[in-house]
């Protein structure tokens, strides 16, 4: 059941607009790995490379699972989701005028998942309970805090071996912030799940991860154990604008 992903050299463009410069990320079996910067730094543009949804112009994305490696920079974003990768995107992209179990079920739709929708569901509805209580509610009447654990409950729908979430503090209070981050902790110490994390917010981000990359301008400036990220001053106040 091994997992793990392997980012190279990878460079992407929107147009003649370059936003990424050869990066290079790894992620093995287990780990929670945060993609840390402040916005317009290419977070959310290597998210989207590794989903096939922007195709990278140099460099290879390589997913390799119980013993088997694929690119996924020659893969759709079907294929790859097929595979068991899945993304809570930025600004959550929940269908506001459906309940929240119809949501649910629309994150099982790939192959793999739909077999597993009974025991899937009931999954979700454990590490969520907020959701078994609104599960007949519209989406885009809940809250944001709870719209966000609903966007992460429904890309576990799909079975996912590997995680993306992208931004998850984006747009909630500080309290709702802690809150879905300690909710991301909890799935990942139970369920052992693998997690590529882009945040802007260090300190909570370093509540969950197990290393930290830094992208500044498209580019991997430091990367290292969460230890020594949260004790590196300098990363902190002139990358992160951090103070204490």
């Amino acid at each position: 059941m091994a997992i793990k992903l392997e980012i190279s050299d990878v460079e992407a463009s929107y147009g003649a607009v370059r936003a990424l410069h050869g990066v290079s990320l790894n992620i093995s079996q287990g780990q929670t790995v945060a993609l840390l910067g402040t916005n317009g730094n290419g977070k959310s543009t290597l998210m989207k490379c590794v989903m096939g949804m922007v195709r990278p112009t140099q460099g290879t994305i390589r997913l390799e699972m119980d013993g088997q490696q694929y690119d996924l920079t020659q893969l759709s974003t079907q294929e790859i989701v097929n595979l068991g990768v899945a993304m809570v995107p930025e600004g959550r992209r929940l269908f506001p005028k459906l309940t929240v179990e119809e949501n649910l079920l629309l994150g099982a739709y790939r192959e793999g998942a739909r077999e597993k929708i009974a025991d899937n569901l009931a999954f979700c509805y454990e590490a969520f309970p907020v959701l078994v209580e609104r599960r007949r509610q519209l989406a885009g009447s809940m809250s944001g805090g709870q719209q966000q654990m609903l966007a992460i409950a429904r890309a576990l729908m799909s079975s996912p071996r590997l995680l993306l979430v992208d931004e998850p503090s984006v747009g909630l209070s500080p309290l709702l912030v802690s809150q879905t981050i300690t909710k991301l902790k909890e799935l990942k110490e139970k369920y052992q799940l693998t997690v590529l994390m882009a945040e802007q917010n260090f300190n909570q981000a370093m509540r969950v991860a197990d290393y930290g990359y830094i992208i500044v301008h498209g580019e991997i400036v430091f990367h290292s154990e969460v230890e020594a990220l949260k004790e590196n001053e300098l990363v902190k106040s002139f990358y992160l604008g951090v103070h204490r």
